[in-house]
This record gives C-alpha cells, sequence and structure tokens, in this order.
C-alpha cells in the first residue's frame, strides 16, 4: 500500500495529515516535539524493503489541524492508535524518537495489543525520576531571537564533524509555520510527560537508542528506562547528539531494522 497527503481524525476528531507509504509489516515512526513528518524524510526509506511506514503529522504541525485542546504525551499517543484504526492497521511496530518516544511509550502502555516491537530513540521517562537537560540549553532554547534558537538547535542535534560533511538542510529544527499556541502545547506535553511507573506495564520487545554526547536528552536516561522496562536491549552511539538517527544512520537503521526482524 502506498498513499500519502490524506488526513484522517484523530482521537477526538481533529484531522491529522497522514503519509503512508510502501508495503510490508506496518511501521509508525514518531517524530520529535514541535516537529511534523519531514523529521523521517532521510531514513523511513531505510525500512521499506521490510516494511510500510506511517508516518502523520502531529496535531498543531504540518497539514494537520491544530486545536487548542488535545496537547500531551498520552494524547499524542491516542492519536497514534486513532491513525491505526483509520488505516485498517491492527498491529504495528512503533519507533519513537525524543518527544515521539515518550508518545511512543503511552502506545505501548496502554495498547499492549496494537504494538508488536516498540523502539525508543534518545528519549527519557519523563518526571522527576528522569535526567534532564542542563540550564544551559534551556536557555539556549529559550532565547527570543529565532535565529539563535535555530543555530542552538542544530548543535544539539548533530557533531560538528557531521555538520561539517552534511551542512543541511536539516529535517529536526521544528515546523516554522507551527501556530504559537500549539508550540507551546507540545512544549507542555513533551515537559509534563511522566512514564515512571507506567512504564513496568510494557510488554512488548523494546530496544533503546542514544547518541553518547546528547544534551538535548542526556544519555543517563538510557539506564533508567532499561530499568523500568522487562527485558530492553539498549546501544548508545558514541559521539552522536540528539538526532543519532540520521548522523549514525547506517548503523542505527540497520540495528533497528534487524531488530524489528526478530535478530
Amino acid at each position: 500500500m502506498s498513499q500519502s497527503g490524506h488526513r484522517v481524525p484523530g482521537f477526538d476528531g481533529t484531522l491529522l495529515a497522514v503519509q503512508d507509504l510502501g508495503s510490508g509489516f506496518p511501521l509508525v515512526l514518531l517524530p520529535g516535539q514541535a516537529n511534523n513528518h519531514h523529521w523521517w524524510d532521510d531514513a523511513r526509506a531505510d525500512f521499506h524493503a521490510t516494511h510500510r511506514t506511517i508516518t502523520f503529522d502531529y496535531r498543531g504541525t504540518g497539514d494537520s489541524d491544530a486545536p487548542e485542546a488535545g496537547y500531551s504525551t498520552p494524547e499524542f499517543a491516542e492519536d497514534v492508535i486513532a491513525v491505526l484504526d483509520a488505516l485498517g492497521v491492527e498491529r504495528a511496530d512503533v519507533y519513537g524518537t525524543s518527544m515521539g518516544g515518550r508518545v511512543a511509550q503511552w502506545v505501548a502502555v496502554h495498547h499492549p495489543d496494537r504494538v508488536r516491537r516498540l523502539v525508543l530513540g534518545c528519549t527519557s521517562p519523563g518526571g522527576p525520576e528522569a535526567l534532564e537537560r542542563d540550564a544551559s540549553v534551556r536557555r539556549a532554547l529559550g532565547q527570543a531571537d529565532r535565529r539563535a534558537v535555530v543555530k542552538a538547535l542544530v548543535d544539539l542535534m548533530y557533531s560538528p564533524g557531521w555538520r561539517a560533511s552534511h551542512p543541511g538542510p536539516y529535517r529536526t529544527l521544528g515546523d516554522p509555520a507551527m501556530a504559537p499556541h500549539a508550540r507551546r502545547g507540545h512544549l507542555r506535553a513533551s515537559d509534563r510527560h511522566d512514564a515512571w511507573d507506567a512504564l513496568p506495564r510494557i510488554t512488548a520487545p523494546t530496544l533503546i537508542l542514544h547518541g553518547a554526547d546528547d544534551r538535548m536528552t542526556p544519555a543517563g536516561n538510557v539506564p533508567l528506562l532499561a530499568s523500568r522496562i522487562p527485558d530492553a536491549r539498549t546501544h548508545v552511539f558514541p559521539g552522536a547528539r540528539h538526532a543519532y538517527f540520521e548522523e549514525c544512520r547506517p548503523q542505527a537503521s540497520a540495528l533497528v531494522a534487524a531488530f524489528l526482524a526478530g535478530e
């Protein structure tokens, strides 16, 4: 099956833009906070040999509607289920990165029958037990000058060596067309995520990936997640920052593909 650009109702009727490409077992790819499906433009093709890839623009991003409500990681997870229902998909693999990893946690917790295998990338359990980014990162991202924020984001996403040979454009820096209320909603959703107590209820085989030099979401969250999710596997990429899935794409995609194949 291959189709793109149509819209389906989310959990509360909000229309969500869906991109449904390739054939094979369904794989849901979830992007980071304040980003749309273009986050996955480079890596998604790595999975088309075995998977049908499904993305959607979060409410408030891309071609989806931007309602005033519905901005929390559990509600985003219900949008995932609504998209699967609309596509007639009973069960899927789920790969979420950054805030998408937080959303994926709730999909696996609340709908275990819908998730075959789970991949969590550059993410955290949230709540008081999580290892948060330091104050300097928060200051850099809180600047009023959008250009300064973009510069800070590029540095947080990619190592200097990788940037030197990959000058962009980068698709992981947020959707610039977002309405202010939607941007605030995404920030609240990510900041208020707390799945610590629920994580032991995840039954899907789980792989946790991270960049060792990630300052956006510190890699110290890997052992925290692994301590809460039964039998989770982990892998940390030396030298990589938040967007390890691009910077270490050959290795990362191969690891994910092997895990999804049951290896």
